[in-house]
């Protein structure tokens, strides 16, 4: 969409025009519902979470500047905050006490990944523990960091570097060790 098509769609939007609200919603439905999913794996969840972010963008389309930014970003951010608050409301947090230090580590090798499709990847992450699972999201695929994730799921930063740091060695474990994936040399260049 181009800046001028988005400025009108959005003024259309700010009116309460049905139409334009129904073509926005058409618009990011697919994208968007998929941002949702990849942080609660129940579908009625995402579900849930998409329609109230939406009604929330419709709400709040009015101090949407598109000067400022980029519609689709906007309406991402607003998703993954209420698939935050969702899963919040849906489940409990432990506190784990390691403070680990936040390592910069290849944690899959690239040869594995180059194999495996964004759906065999989500698949892997929905093995997660729900927590663990969740941070991972927010860290590693929209980039939050572990301030502001322990500022969202009320978890220390701490907690949030603990269940970082354990989806990467549960996730290395798991695409590892999958048929047909390439497996890393062990030492003296054996396999």
């Amino acid at each position: 969409m181009t800046k001028k098509q988005t400025q009108k769609l959005v003024k259309a939007c700010v009116q309460n025009d049905r139409g334009a609200q129904e073509a926005l919603y058409k618009l990011y439905y697919a994208d968007m519902m998929q941002v949702c999913q990849s942080y609660l794996a129940d579908e009625e969840l995402a579900r849930e979470a998409f329609n109230t972010a939406f009604l929330t963008v419709f709400e709040s389309i009015k101090n949407f500047d598109t000067e400022r930014g980029e519609l689709g970003g906007w309406i991402r951010r607003i998703m993954v905050y209420s698939s935050i608050d969702l899963y919040r409301a849906e489940l409990k947090f432990g506190n784990v006490t390691d403070d680990l230090p936040e390592q910069e580590t290849e944690f899959i090798p690239p040869a594995v990944l180059e194999k495996l499709y964004f759906e065999d990847i989500l698949r892997h992450i929905r093995t997660l523990p729900s927590a663990t699972q969740t941070v991972f999201i927010l860290s590693v695929l929209d980039g939050f960091s572990h301030k502001e994730i322990s500022e969202q799921l009320n978890i220390s930063e701490g907690t949030s570097r603990w269940h970082l740091s354990e989806a990467k060695k549960q996730l290395r474990g798991l695409l590892e060790n999958k048929p047909g994936a390439a497996r890393p040399m062990e030492r003296g260049g054996r396999k």
